[in-house]
């Protein structure tokens, strides 16, 4: 019997990765991305993972598109630096 292999959440069927491509893969996102935690309620990222995944999205394009509709609007509405 050979090596059961690892299955995506969308059901592909994926290679295993070796040290090499891992390694690689972190130092490509440490150069080309800027890391950012935040924090939620409990409860809160249940919720936030469930309302992307209806709209087809993962949970950091999600929390990046409602950032970029945000900063969009505000850019849009000139003279309300204060946020209020």
């Amino acid at each position: 019997m050979g090596a059961v292999p690892d299955i995506s959440e969308r059901g592909d069927i994926l290679s295993p990765v070796s040290k090499a491509q891992q390694q690689h893969v972190r130092k490509y996102k440490e150069k080309a991305y800027d890391r950012l935690e935040i924090t939620v309620s409990k409860g809160r990222k249940a919720e936030l993972q469930e309302h992307a995944q209806q709209r087809g999205e993962s949970l950091n394009g999600f929390v990046n598109r409602a950032i970029d509709t945000v900063v969009e609007m505000d850019n849009a509405a000139p003279g309300d630096e204060d946020g209020a």
